[in-house]
């Protein structure tokens, strides 16, 4: 077949892309190792490189960050390198809610419950001291209560010790056959 008076090679796409399907397998990444967070054995939380991590050292410094890798029992956070056993203290934060933005909007609604009172009481001319009613008062601290609970809840510390615990599973695929390289340094020539 000729176009426009040059040879033209026909090779139909559903070809081609099996070809490369083919060689995808050879390209891609295999999986990395992972560190999982448990209680009494169940798992609270697993991560992998790529997600976001907060823990506490056996130094007492708190590092905040991304988990950029995970190699030889090594954690590696913002690429600096720590040993899993030098984690003392994990925190997790809650994802599902926004429990700031949520806190911070009850403590201003139970702040604007007290300025409320303290206008109408300004504008009926009431003494200071019947500005505010006990239900203004109840409704007032339950609402700044529960914004600085629910801010407080954003996150949750676990302790590693006795209940819970953080493992290192290693599942890449980069590690030697045990077969294939014995132990013993088999680069000298035997005499």
């Amino acid at each position: 077949m000729k176009l426009n008076g040059r040879p033209f090679l026909y090779v139909p796409l559903g070809k081609i892309l099996l070809l490369l399907s083919c060689f995808a397998p050879l390209l891609s990444f295999c999986q990395t190792d992972v560190l999982i967070l448990q209680k009494e054995g169940r798992n609270i939380k697993t991560y992998a490189p790529g997600q976001h991590i907060i823990f506490e050292t056996i130094y007492e410094q708190w590092f905040d960050g991304t988990l950029t890798d995970l190699r030889n029992d090594s954690v590696f956070i913002n690429g600096i390198p720590f040993h899993y056993n030098e984690i003392k203290t994990m925190r997790v934060e809650r994802e599902k809610l926004n429990y700031i933005q949520d806190g911070t909007f009850l403590i201003i609604a139970g702040v604007g419950v007290l300025v409320l009172n303290t206008v109408n009481g300004l504008y009926r001319k009431d003494k200071p001291a019947e500005w505010f009613s006990t239900t203004g008062w109840i409704t007032a601290g339950a609402l700044i209560l529960g914004g600085i609970l629910l801010r407080r809840a954003r996150t949750r510390t676990f302790p590693l010790g006795k209940k819970y615990g953080l493992h290192y599973l290693e599942i890449h695929s980069y590690k030697p056959n045990p077969v294939a390289h014995p132990p013993g340094d088999s680069t000298q020539p035997k005499e």
